[in-house]
C-alpha cells in the first residue's frame, strides 16, 4: 500500500468540519448547563458562547454559498446548483432557530422558565445534528463501539466545545481558580481520556496500513499531542497562570489543528 492515499477533502474543508463539531459542542453544553441550571448568570456569559458556536457552525455554508473552489458543498447540499437542502444540512438550519431564542431570552439571571426550555431544545438539537452527520461519516471498516455510534463525534464535541466555552468563561470571568472552573477543567480532563479511549477503539479498525506506513505513525502521534497532551497541560497550569486566558486559548486552538490532523489521516488510511 503507498504511503499515501488523499483524502476526498481538502484541508479547509476538514478544519471547518472540526470546527462545525466544536460549535455545536459548545451550544450543547451551553444549552445544557442552562437547562440545568449549573451555569454561570449573565448575558454575556451567554452571548459570548451563543456567537463562537454561530460563527464556527456558520463558516461552512457562508463559504459554500459565495462558492468557494473546494467548499461548494455543505453537509450534503450544493448551494450553488440546489435550492433543495439535504435533511443534514436542514437540521443544522433548524438549531439556529433555538440558538436566536436563547440569544432573545438571555438576561442577568436564567431563572426563567422559557430559557430553561429553550436551552434544553438546543442542547437536543445540537446533539442531534451531531448524531446525524455522523452516520455518513463511518469508515468502511467498522470496530469496535465507535464503528457502530457515533462516540467520538459526540465525545469530541463536548472536549472541543468545552475548550471553546471555558474561553469565553475565563475571559470574562478572571477568577478562573473558582471552584465551578476548576470542576470544568476536571470535566474536560476526564473527556479526554474518554476521547482517546474511543480514538483507539476506531484506529484499531485501520491499524494494518497504518503499521504499514511510519510516517503516519508520527503524524498520528503529532496529532495525540495536539489533541490531549497540550490542552491537558496547558488546563493544568491555568492554577499558576496569572492570565490563564491564553493558555485555555493554546489549549482550544491545539485542539482543533491536532483533531483536524488525526481526521484527515484518519480518512487517507480507511480509503473513505
Amino acid at each position: 500500500m503507498p504511503d499515501e492515499i488523499s483524502p476526498p477533502t481538502g484541508w479547509a474543508a476538514t478544519v471547518l468540519r472540526v470546527l462545525a463539531v466544536c460549535g455545536y459542542g459548545t451550544w450543547m453544553l451551553l444549552g445544557l448547563g442552562l437547562a440545568l441550571g449549573v451555569y454561570s448568570n449573565g448575558r454575556g456569559e451567554s452571548l459570548v458562547p451563543l456567537l463562537v458556536g454561530a460563527v464556527f457552525a456558520s463558516l461552512g455554508p457562508l463559504l459554500a454559498s459565495v462558492g468557494v473552489p473546494g467548499l461548494r458543498d455543505w453537509r450534503g447540499w450544493r448551494l450553488d446548483s440546489s435550492l433543495r437542502p439535504s435533511r443534514e444540512a436542514l437540521l443544522a438550519m433548524l438549531t439556529y432557530l433555538p440558538m436566536l431564542g436563547l440569544a432573545a431570552l438571555a438576561r442577568g439571571d436564567n431563572d426563567f422558565w422559557a430559557t430553561w426550555l429553550v436551552s434544553a431544545v438546543l442542547a437536543a438539537c445540537s446533539f442531534a445534528c451531531l448524531v446525524y452527520a455522523a452516520r455518513g461519516q463511518r469508515p468502511r471498516r467498522r470496530g469496535g463501539l465507535t464503528g457502530q455510534l457515533p462516540v467520538d463525534r459526540v465525545i469530541t464535541a463536548c472536549y472541543g466545545g468545552g475548550l471553546w466555552l471555558l474561553l469565553c468563561v475565563v475571559s470574562q470571568d478572571p477568577l478562573v481558580r473558582t471552584g465551578t472552573t476548576r470542576m470544568w477543567i476536571i470535566g474536560l480532563l476526564l473527556l479526554a481520556l474518554l476521547l482517546g479511549l474511543a480514538e483507539g477503539m476506531r484506529w484499531q479498525s485501520v491499524a494494518g496500513p497504518v503499521r504499514s506506513a511510519p510516517r503516519r505513525w508520527q503524524r498520528r502521534f503529532m496529532a495525540a499531542v495536539l489533541t490531549y497532551a497540550v490542552p491537558c497541560l496547558g488546563l493544568l497550569l491555568t492554577h499558576y497562570w496569572a492570565d490563564a486566558r491564553w493558555l485555555v486559548l493554546l489549549a482550544a486552538l491545539c485542539c482543533v489543528v491536532g483533531r483536524s490532523i488525526e481526521l484527515r489521516l484518519f480518512e487517507a488510511v480507511s480509503g473513505r
